[in-house]
């Protein structure tokens, strides 16, 4: 038999403890996410849903995306054991620099859509936090605005060739000029995907007001504010406005560009150059022997062509075929720290986030970007130490096994199950 007692009120006073309450209602809701998802639920609550879904949404039925976050989901770690973790360095070198993280933020179009404070919030909380920050064409600041905002981090532009080539060179020139030291030159985007949820929405730029805005509008009056009481939401390098964001992108984009077009731009780009939308083995191997610095595996978030090759998938095979002669970055759908550590074992050398800063920066501004970053850098640092590595280096392909539901992964791979 159990003796009891009547309780002592003195022990059960000293049981409770009562959190201090935050009267700061955004960090309050920023403290409380504890994952990216988490803040994409704070920052579906806060935003309208046309800006939202421009964020979330992707091409055609989303298969891409689908498939993108699945192939992190089906990861399988292998940890090693009695090893001394007490201590994991997690910096790495990529494109002739240093970063803090094995990740840095991609670039994203109409980013001031999302949150008024766009990409001054992103260019700032990336260089407090020691990473790459990365500037869209489509950017709704300008090349000098993110200098300003990150003055002494690193700074990568990333260029689309729109018809009036003119125009994009001399995008080029001016971010070599204000210190830029990287260049992405986007190749998967000729025309724009179908978007259909900005197509149901009747998403455009600017954003127009109607009954089904004023609407949606009542429960955030906040972003509203901000909206209408700041600078008109425009892009910063190049006035075309007024439509939907398929009608813009057809309209400014060079279906025709090649391999001659890239010729022209190394030629006056003076930094690094990194392709970004490479989706097959063939196409980088074409782009290796040209002496590119990198490649980025990406299908643009699902954004363009809806059942394109997962990046993750492709991964391993692009490094055992291209990873000696050029760096091999990756995104689409990253959402975990775990996420980043395992492209990394598999030979990735650096990895971009782009839906996961927005959600951050939807939920919070720049507070909420830098907790993006903060739970990233958590989770990465946790898995390291679980799997038991000390610094990047160490990470390797026999720390991951994918798990595919698709034949698409080489047999011979030694790195996946099907």
């Amino acid at each position: 038999m159990v003796k009891r007692q009547v309780p002592n009120p003195a022990e059960i006073f000293e049981l409770l403890k009562f959190k201090k309450v935050e009267l700061n209602g955004k960090k309050r809701r920023l403290e409380s996410a504890l994952t990216i998802h988490d803040l994409r639920d704070i920052a579906k609550r806060r935003t309208p849903a046309a800006a939202f879904d421009y964020t979330d949404g992707a091409a055609e039925g989303e298969i891409s995306l689908s498939r993108a976050r699945q192939a992190f989901e089906d990861v399988e770690f292998h940890p090693s054991i009695l090893k001394d973790v007490s201590h994991v360095d997690t910096t790495t070198q990529v494109l002739g620099g240093s970063s803090a993280m094995p990740f840095g933020i991609a670039p994203t179009g109409f980013t001031r859509l999302m949150q008024t404070e766009g990409e001054v919030a992103g260019a700032g909380a990336a260089g407090a936090a020691g990473i790459p920050f990365s500037l869209s064409t489509l950017g709704t600041t300008s090349i000098e605005g993110v200098k300003a905002a990150n003055p002494h981090g690193r700074n990568w532009f990333q260029l689309y060739v729109m018809n009036d080539r003119e125009v994009s060179y001399g995008l080029v020139e001016r971010a070599a000029k204000a210190g830029f030291d990287t260049l992405f030159f986007t190749v998967d985007t000729p025309v724009a995907g179908a978007r259909l949820r900005d197509k149901r929405n009747g998403f455009s730029i600017p954003p127009q007001i109607s009954l089904g805005t004023v609407i949606d509008a009542l429960p955030r009056p906040w972003w509203w504010w901000d909206f209408l009481t700041t600078p008109q939401l425009e892009f910063a390098s190049f006035s075309s406005t007024g439509g939907t964001v398929g009608e813009l992108l057809n309209a400014a984009m060079d279906p025709s560009i090649d391999y001659e077009a890239l010729e022209e731009i190394r030629a006056i780009w003076p930094g690094k150059i990194a392709i970004k939308g490479v989706q097959n083995v063939e196409d980088s191997k074409r782009l290796a022997d040209l002496g590119v610095d990198g490649i980025v595996l990406s299908n643009h978030g699902g954004r363009q062509l809806d059942r394109a090759p997962v990046p993750f998938h492709l991964l391993p095979e692009v490094v055992r075929e291209v990873g000696k002669d050029t760096e091999v970055m990756v995104d689409t759908g990253i959402m975990n720290g775990a996420d980043i550590v395992a492209s990394i074992a598999l030979g990735a050398k650096f990895t971009l986030i782009g839906r996961a800063y927005l959600y951050g920066l939807m939920a919070g501004g720049r507070e909420g970007v830098d907790r993006t970053i903060e739970i990233l850098s958590e989770e990465i640092v946790r898995t390291m130490k679980l799997l038991q590595v000390n610094s990047i280096e160490e990470l390797e392909p026999r720390h991951v096994t994918q798990l595919t539901r698709f034949n698409r992964v080489p047999k011979e791979s030694s790195t996946t199950i099907l």
